[in-house]
């Protein structure tokens, strides 16, 4: 019997870190930058047009290998990850719809020679139909190369790429927008207490509803009964950037939650021009104190309902 395999490729897009760096992005062997304008390097594209409009521009790829190598150039969306919001951008494969639909490189395809760079000139023409505000993608290098890994019936295979990402944005009314929606708290409380710290996960969504690209800030404030200030920190693990139109789901560890305790958690995220705050009670109750309550307020309720019964039999 013949052997058959199946190739699952996994696609990995590294991108040019955070913004304002002054670093291509690279993964080694190959680098994807703008190429330098008249005002010298730069570490993404910034590009403004009008719907309908075209701007051109040009992307480098640099081959550091001793090799030749082949890549296929595409435009990209981009969005924010789920698991952690960070910048990402859509697959060859996957169906674009903003600026990853609207670049055009002069070529799809270019091989570039060993520690060598090429330039390619790109068109990015924008719908007379397209929103205003802010469509941010990526130029992706896609090694043609396929590296397959294991044996069997099913190989992985992992084809690399690297992007750099471009900020367009359609001129006209900007709207910044954010809300925080969905904000949970999951307590981890001791059975007995005072035998051990007792912690609360607090949950929410960041959404970015306007249609320009938010930078914010998360505070995260606890209250319990009178008032109580029992938390008051700005929250250190919240994306650089948040999409036009993306939302996120994020998670905080409270530490040290109280053990007894009655009263609500707030966050309230701020941006540019925008501030916006969510809320959520808690009863923070002992494990064993709750069985005990619970099963006082059973045999109570028990007591009661034979009381009755028994009025009504005596009528």
């Amino acid at each position: 019997m013949r052997k058959t395999s199946a190739l699952i490729v996994v696609l990995l897009v590294l991108l040019l870190g955070a913004p304002g760096t002054g670093h291509a992005a690279e993964n080694g062997e190959w680098a994807v930058f703008p190429a330098a304008s008249q005002l010298g390097s730069r570490p993404y594209f910034y590009l403004s047009a009008d719907a309908g409009s075209s701007v051109t521009d040009k992307v480098t790829v640099s081959n550091k290998t001793a090799g030749p190598l082949t890549f296929r150039l595409y435009g990209a969306d981009a969005y924010n990850t789920a698991r952690d919001g960070g910048f990402a951008v859509r697959t060859r494969g996957e169906k674009q719809t903003g600026a990853g639909a609207w670049i055009r490189p002069a070529n799809d395809r270019v091989t570039v020679p060993a520690r060598s760079r090429v330039t390619v000139p790109f068109t990015l023409s924008v719908p007379a139909d397209a929103e205003p505000g802010d469509h941010p993608g990526a130029v992706v290098a896609l090694d043609e190369r396929i590296a397959s890994g294991g044996d069997g019936s099913v190989a992985v295979g992992v084809q690399r790429a690297v992007g750099a990402r471009v900020y367009l944005r359609v001129n006209g009314p900007t709207v910044p927008a954010l809300s925080v929606e969905d904000v949970t708290l999951a307590q981890d409380r001791p059975l007995v207490p005072g035998t051990r710290e007792s912690s609360a996960l607090v949950s929410y969504t960041l959404h970015n509803r306007g249609n320009v690209t938010l930078n914010p800030r998360v505070a995260l404030r606890a209250e319990g009964v009178f008032g109580r200030t029992l938390l008051d920190r700005n929250l250190a693990r919240i994306p650089s950037e948040l999409l036009p139109r993306q939302k996120i789901r994020l998670t905080e560890r409270w530490a040290d939650a109280p053990q007894f305790d009655w009263g609500q958690v707030t966050l309230t995220a701020t941006a540019k021009d925008v501030r916006e705050s969510a809320h959520a009670s808690f009863l923070a109750l002992p494990w064993l104190v709750g069985v005990v309550l619970l099963t006082a307020g059973t045999g109570a309720g028990g007591w009661w309902l034979l009381r009755r019964r028994r009025e009504a039999v005596g009528h």
